[in-house]
């Protein structure tokens, strides 16, 4: 196993380098790099093929064993790190640890690098989301579907903001993620021949009345403003949920996985 350094300053330029990380957007966009906290986000991580180019941990709480058993997968193994106490609550955004935490490169997110490798692929687009918290529970609903990716279309929120990590309970790695701008996003399915179906209130059908079955985008916006005119003009149907109370929305996480397992279930899963 690989030599371990020790960090005891909250000074050092290593830890104020990863409390700029965990703070600030521009600062993870311009460096390449991210934090993150936890055994299963990281283990997520390295499965899906992320660099992990250090580990902090405090040796109290993560031992010898447990530390080579999340590195020995790494191709990369990456530099370990013991931190004091002081130092890792610097570091932490969590209220309760683990005793790890991880400083890993970016991966790139753009719409040519998205690989579809099913004949009929089923892909959710959320527009314009911005809260971490529903980002992160769009992307534990994608997992859970095994959707073959998820893109999001003029995207407000950085997508490696710890927020989004911990709310998605590491799915931000485990899903297949692209980014790119609507016109964009448009054009992308269309090219690649697949069907846009819109979550809409106007000159929509019910749900569970539209045909998921063969290649399918299930595109929902926010809850404030909905989608853009762009996608209602491009959309192959707009399809509703049809509500029964006094209110005509629901979050987009929860109607997102209506609308995804809907699909699935026509597809026999």
């Amino acid at each position: 196993m690989q030599n371990h350094k020790e960090i005891t300053s909250v000074g050092n330029a290593l830890v104020k380098k990863a409390v700029l990380l965990r703070e600030k957007s521009r600062e993870r966009k311009k460096s390449g790099f991210f934090i993150m906290e936890g055994k299963r986000e990281i283990q997520l991580a390295l499965k899906s093929d992320y660099q992990i180019d250090t580990l902090f941990y405090r040796p109290e709480l993560l031992g010898e064993i447990e530390l080579k058993e999340l590195t020995s997968v790494s191709q990369h193994p990456p530099s370990l790190i013991s931190v004091s106490e002081e130092v890792y609550k610097k570091i932490a955004y969590r209220e309760t640890t683990e005793g790890i935490i991880a400083l890993v490169r970016h991966k790139n997110h753009t719409l040519e690098g998205f690989s579809i490798k099913n004949e009929n692929p089923l892909i959710l687009v959320a527009e314009a989301p911005e809260k971490p918290g529903n980002i992160g529970a769009l992307l534990r609903t994608a997992d859970a579907a095994n959707l073959d990716g998820v893109i999001i279309a003029n995207p407000k929120t950085d997508i490696y903001n710890p927020n989004i990590i911990r709310s998605s309970v590491g799915c931000v790695f485990s899903n297949q993620i692209a980014m790119g701008s609507t016109t964009e996003i448009i054009d992308f399915l269309k090219q690649k021949k697949i069907d846009i179906y819109c979550a809409a209130l106007t000159a929509s059908i019910n749900y569970s009345t539209a045909d998921f079955t063969k290649s399918a985008a299930i595109v929902v916006g926010t809850e404030a403003t909905g989608l853009s005119t762009e996608w209602l003009e491009n959309s192959s149907q707009n399809i509703i949920i049809p509500m029964q109370g006094e209110i005509d929305s629901m979050n987009v996480s929860v109607s997102a996985g209506i609308l995804i397992f809907e699909a699935k279930r026509q597809r026999g899963f």
